[in-house]
């Protein structure tokens, strides 16, 4: 109430007529903004420690310079149980500590004008409950049509080779493939399966704009799905997410992009255009 307030009256003013001390609302608001950066350091941790308790948690905050105790932090865990958070905290699924092999950006002047020309690539975490799943997709960047996915428990380099093998499998191999340089798309065993024709590209290191075409399907996949959806177990996820990539996205969701039709009625229309000459010469 007194920090919308004050900006019509002075703080002093508010809290002599409330009979509250300016210390002890001054104290109040800083505990308030610390308790926000620490659920999101906390969420961070469990991220990539699903199976730590609050006891863990709270020695791995210490560690980081955090002062705090074991009573605030189950406390801060018990409300982030019960909130949907998902997106809120800001941990990075790349890491580009390796000694791969790094590809330039192939594409950023690049005028795609084909399906299949480019397939982009990324991976993102999905709040499950207490602990996190991550997802794997591959997208064509021309119709945005889901080419592959993969859903699972660690953002492992199997994961992103399931969501390639499932693209491959189901289309032909594009003409460039476009990732961040984490590691799970730099290391030999993901890059191999691709066929040499496949030219490898990769935006900068803390440059998440030079793969902004995932980044937006990322964002409209939490918005649209994850922040309406609960999951009962890690098959209900599998289903219900299986359901929204390949029947809502892909056959009832309309991109401005596409001149407002879905990923599939955009490729159907293409394929129809190039299987009749006379509509080519058109």
């Amino acid at each position: 109430m007194i920090a919308e307030l004050s900006k019509e009256y002075s703080v002093s003013l508010l809290c002599e007529l409330i009979g509250m001390s300016r210390s002890t609302y001054y104290y109040h608001e800083r505990e308030a903004e610390d308790d926000e950066l620490l659920c999101e350091a906390i969420e961070k941790i469990i991220a990539n420690k699903p199976y730590y308790g609050y006891r863990r948690v709270t020695q791995q905050l210490k560690r980081q310079g955090h002062e705090i105790g074991e009573t605030r932090v189950r406390r801060l865990q018990k409300e982030l149980e019960h909130c949907c958070r998902v997106g809120k905290a800001t941990f990075s699924t790349t890491d580009s500590r390796h000694n791969h092999p790094r590809f330039p950006n192939l594409i950023r002047e690049l005028d795609i004008s084909h399906i299949n020309e480019v397939w982009v690539a990324d991976i993102t975490y999905i709040r499950m409950g207490k602990r996190f799943v991550y997802l794997a997709v591959i997208l064509d960047a021309y119709s945005r049509a889901i080419r592959g996915w993969q859903l699972g428990f660690r953002v492992d380099t199997q994961l992103a080779i399931q969501a390639l093998k499932m693209a491959l499998a189901n289309h032909p191999a594009p003409e460039y493939h476009h990732s961040d340089q984490g590691a799970q798309y730099a290391t030999p065993k993901y890059l191999d399966i691709l066929p040499r024709s496949t030219r490898i590209s990769m935006s900068a290191i803390g440059r998440p704009t030079e793969n902004g075409i995932v980044e937006r399907f990322i964002r409209t996949f939490k918005e649209e799905h994850i922040d309406y959806t609960e999951y009962n177990s890690f098959s209900d996820a599998i289903e219900q997410i299986k359901y929204w990539l390949e029947i809502e996205y892909m056959t009832g969701r309309i991109h401005s992009a596409l001149g407002y039709l879905t990923p599939a009625e955009f490729e159907d229309q293409l394929l129809f255009v190039q299987s009749d000459p006379l509509l080519l010469d058109g």
